[in-house]
């Protein structure tokens, strides 16, 4: 089974509560410190991409900011982030979508912010790799931030029972190409909710330029 198949992560969010997992996390650090850093209006246009029921985005919601695009491969991890949230759930919008072959993001309006937490590395094949930074460059504007944090050089080589792919800030920069400019990088130790380490890479860039994108879901 390919690990964008959404019967993988429907059966994980089915199994477990959302606080179980491996990637919970109670307070959503450094996501959320790297946003506000990026000092963007309330009102701009935030997608994150495999964001699964994160907490990230209701700390998001307390701060006001309204525009916010919540996409996942799996509809019962989104189904639990509504629930979570309850009325607060109708102020965002949600799409369910293979960020791999993507259809609905595909014919999305241009954003502000593309936010990537531990969705990338589980991208080991470099057409959807390319498919992925294709469909970044495709949606985000020029003066817009990406945000993609994933397993750092260090870090571990499988995770929720598939391999992933290992980055640093140079690999991610080479990936984005010369229309983005690297703000930040930060090594960060995430405590998984068994006491275990996983190491990651935090990045910030900003796209200086924007080239025309041929991007195609054929």
């Amino acid at each position: 089974m390919p690990p964008t198949h959404p019967s993988h992560w429907n059966a994980i969010y089915q199994k477990s509560q959302p606080e179980k997992l491996g990637w919970y996390e109670a307070a959503p650090q450094p996501s959320l410190g790297l946003i506000n850093a990026c000092n963007l209006p309330k009102d701009a246009r935030m997608l994150h991409v495999g964001v699964g029921a994160s907490t990230l985005l209701d700390a998001l919601l307390e701060e006001d900011y309204s525009e916010l695009i919540a996409c996942d491969i799996s509809e019962e991890a989104l189904l639990k982030a509504q629930d979570r949230l309850g009325a607060e759930a109708r102020k965002m919008t949600w799409i369910v979508d293979d960020l791999t072959d993507p259809n609905l993001l595909a014919g999305l309006a241009p954003v502000d912010l593309w936010h990537d937490r531990a969705v990338l590395h589980f991208f080991t094949e470099e057409k959807d790799q390319q498919t992925y930074f294709d469909l970044l460059r495709k949606l985000l504007k020029t003066g817009g931030y990406a945000i993609i944090a994933t397993y750092n050089l260090e870090g571990v080589d499988q995770c929720a029972g598939l391999p992933v792919k290992r980055y640093n800030a140079h690999m991610l920069a080479e990936q984005l190409g010369p229309d983005f400019q690297l703000v930040q990088a930060i090594d960060y130790t995430y405590y998984m909710p068994s006491g275990d380490e996983r190491p990651y890479v935090y990045t910030v860039f900003q796209r200086v330029v924007f080239s025309t994108v041929l991007f195609s879901t054929d």
